[in-house]
């Protein structure tokens, strides 16, 4: 029985670190780091653990790049009042996030604003200033 237990308790702690690690906001992105890219949606994957978010469009600076948001999962996104069909290829919108770490055009993503006006939070549990639950 002891071992049992052992053996349970070891595969319960490495389950929660990885997890932990995975959702670990600081460990990828900057929160001193925020960017706001305007531009056409070019692909939008409703996928576990996290959704993505591509778009074509141009910073604060004017440069015009291709950008990879990453966002929440997307039963949490759905909490948050998104669906999957919300953001279509063609797309205009605003996504304002934390800039990658490693300085690619990659982020996570905040708040979207979609092109009727409506904003979402996009981002993880861990993101700064994401909704309390």
């Amino acid at each position: 029985m002891g071992r049992t237990w052992c053996t349970a308790a070891a595969a319960l702690l490495l389950a929660t670190i990885r997890v932990s690690a995975h959702h670990a906001f600081a460990a990828e992105y900057d929160e001193n780091k925020l960017i706001t890219v305007s531009g056409k949606v070019t692909g939008f994957k409703w996928t576990n653990p996290h959704a993505w978010l591509y778009v074509e469009g141009n910073d604060e600076s004017g440069k015009t790049a291709a950008w990879s948001f990453e966002m929440g999962s997307p039963n949490g996104l759905l909490h948050r009042g998104w669906k999957r069909t919300d953001l279509e290829k063609g797309e205009q919108i605003t996504v304002e996030g934390y800039h990658a770490k490693n300085s690619k055009n990659v982020a996570n993503a905040r708040t979207v604003t979609l092109p009727g006006g409506r904003k979402l939070f996009g981002g993880f549990q861990t993101t700064p200033g994401a909704p309390v639950k």
